[in-house]
């Protein structure tokens, strides 16, 4: 693969890419999530310029206000979680999915399934680690039996869908529209407002990774012709400035003063806005629209693009996790010795997931050419045309 991600590669290679790129990026992130570019600065000497340890050092299972989690070392966190699980729901189901295979799949899975937590560093159910957002999910379509169609509604606006919607990308591959709508349905189990609409338009950046001879300027154009109300405007602002930089150090602030008009959360990350992660059309998150710059900066490349996302600091884990997938997907080449760290340090195997959701992705492409195929005959004969 090349370094500057050309959008060449397989079904195979860009599936592969963009699932370990995105747990690298996660696992890179997680040690410095929440804090700012100066305080990461401060604490580390310098920029980070690839995997490092927990932020308090060996107090990491008491020191406020990560505790009890293990952040750092090559270990991934719940957006990887995430990831994987909807995985193994693709792989169930083997077809595309709603908000109804959230609630009849993902959320059992998330409940019953016990599972090596890196973070915990034991087993234990997914539920037990992540975050409230995805624990909504729980409350919501296990105990509380809401339609899944709207069971994201009044749960708090943040990138919990958005983080782990790069399988519906992928399932999707080339087809940003087909899935920008498939993460939609989805995501409607999980979120409401610009919450859903960035695990849409996330789905379909990685969709137009995917496709042959994409470039970061073209994952964007696909990202715009679909995103709707703030997430659009956040993203043209943020991109606009992005293309004016070619390294991430110059990007930093400017990054972030561009989002800063459609962010709710705030200037202070662990002190959120009293307007902070509620509904409207005006705002986005803040993850997906500099995980897109960044991308621009970085030109596809995975290294600049990645440590660009985590030396930003705040929800670094996430940002990193979806620039990574999206340079991953474009077939930039992802640092050996960082993929076999979070490998061992995690104790996954993170091409297994690739290879399972490639299976899939060619199982369902049949399926779909079989329907439209049934489509158009039906349409022949209503039309009386050969």
């Amino acid at each position: 693969m090349t370094p500057k991600g050309e959008g060449t590669g397989t079904l195979d290679e860009r599936i592969t890419g963009a699932l370990v790129g995105a747990a690298v990026g996660d696992a890179l992130g997680g040690p410095v999530e929440g804090y700012t570019p100066e305080q990461i600065v401060e604490r580390h000497g310098g920029r980070i310029h690839g995997i490092v340890g927990p932020w308090n050092g060996d107090a990491w299972r008491t020191a406020r206000p990560i505790a009890p989690y293990h952040k750092g070392d090559g270990h991934v966190t719940d957006d990887t979680l995430m990831t994987h699980a909807l995985v193994r729901v693709y792989a169930t189901v083997r077809d595309h999915l709603d908000a109804y295979a959230v609630a009849e799949h993902l959320v059992p899975d998330l409940m019953t399934g016990p599972r090596w937590i890196p973070e915990l560093e034991a087993e234990a159910i997914p539920l037990q680690r992540i975050f409230l957002a995805e624990k909504w999910l729980v409350a919501r379509l296990h105990y509380g039996h809401a339609d899944p169609r709207e069971a994201g509604t009044g749960n708090i606006v943040n990138c919990g869908a958005a983080m782990y919607m790069a399988p519906v990308g992928l399932v999707n591959a080339a087809n940003p529209a087909g899935a920008y709508a498939e993460a939609l349905d989805v995501a409607g189990a999980h979120q409401s407002s610009y919450g859903r609409e960035a695990a849409a338009v996330f789905a379909a950046g990685v969709a137009a990774a995917c496709a042959p001879g994409a470039r970061p300027d073209s994952v964007v154009a696909a990202c715009l012709s679909l995103a709707k109300d703030g997430t659009r405007s956040a993203i043209e602002a943020v991109c606009e400035v992005a293309a004016r930089h070619t390294d991430f150090e110059s990007a930093l602030i400017p990054l972030r003063e561009a989002v800063a008009p459609y962010d709710t959360v705030g200037p202070d990350y662990r002190s959120p806005s009293l307007a902070a992660r509620r509904p409207s059309r005006l705002h986005t998150i803040e993850e997906l629209p500099v995980a897109l710059g960044m991308l621009v900066v970085s030109g596809g490349d995975y290294r600049h693009a990645v440590l660009g996302s985590v030396n930003y600091g705040r929800d670094c884990d996430s940002i990193a996790t979806m620039s990574g997938a999206l340079a991953g997907a474009l077939g930039s080449e992802i640092p050996h010795d960082w993929a076999k760290t979070v490998a061992e340090s995690s104790r996954l195997d993170l091409h297994a997931p690739a290879t399972t959701l490639t299976g899939v992705t060619r199982e369902i492409f049949a399926r779909d050419v079989g329907r439209r195929r049934a489509h158009e005959s039906a349409y022949a004969e209503l039309t009386g045309t050969p």
